[in-house]
């Protein structure tokens, strides 16, 4: 059996999401309204979009609580951009600040390469990428750099207890975990790196 991943389909990117999850062996439904929710799902998707339009299609349509209820019980969930600012500021059950639209609109959109904080071996990326790791200094393996798509992106500004960067951008955290909680600035469905959803998929993984 394999994992079976929701994800919030209310608006937003999040067939991308749903690819790349099939590519790495998991079974995808989408959530559309408060029925959905009885469908069994062991792990969870927010993605990009306006976070605003999808808190108030959530409660709207009765599942912001619902939602709230299960990531707050320890579901494991990813949040990329908007699905970030929901977990920030809507859910409150990721304890960061962060900063709308905090790039401007000159650099509203653009693509850098990161570094990965995860630890050797706590994840590891797309078998099709370029992804390995490299060798450091002394010989010491270091991770290859993350790819990063930021699209209008949030910035986090300030980690709260518990919270450990996974990926950073100039030594700023641009990906971070929270207990079960995954959250990234940027969109890692657009590009061709694994090792987030690796992250939230590997407690997953270990129960089958």
């Amino acid at each position: 059996m394999s994992p079976t991943i929701a994800v919030l389909a209310l608006q937003g990117a999040f067939i991308e999401h749903e690819q790349r999850l099939q590519s790495l062996g998991c079974t995808t439904i989408e959530l559309r309204q408060a029925a959905d929710l009885a469908r069994p799902f062991d792990g969870l998707v927010l993605p990009g979009g306006e976070s605003t339009v999808q808190a108030k299609l959530l409660h709207d349509l009765g599942m912001f609580e619902p939602l709230r209820e299960r990531i707050t019980e320890g579901l494991p969930t990813l949040g990329t951009c908007a699905g970030l600012i929901l977990l920030a500021d809507h859910f409150r059950t990721l304890p960061v600040t962060v900063r709308r639209n905090a790039y401007g609109r000159q650099l509203g959109s653009f693509h850098a390469e990161g570094r990965w904080e995860g630890g050797a071996g706590a994840t590891k990326p797309s078998a099709a990428t370029n992804a390995e790791s490299r060798p450091g200094a002394h010989g010491a393996s270091t991770p290859a750099p993350v790819p990063l798509t930021f699209i209008r992106a949030p910035r986090i500004e300030a980690l709260g207890s518990d919270v450990e960067p996974l990926v950073t951008l100039n030594d700023a955290p641009v990906a971070v975990r929270h207990h079960n909680q995954i959250a990234a600035a940027f969109h890692p469905e657009l590009d061709d790196d694994s090792r987030l959803y690796e992250a939230l998929l590997a407690p997953l993984k270990r129960a089958y």
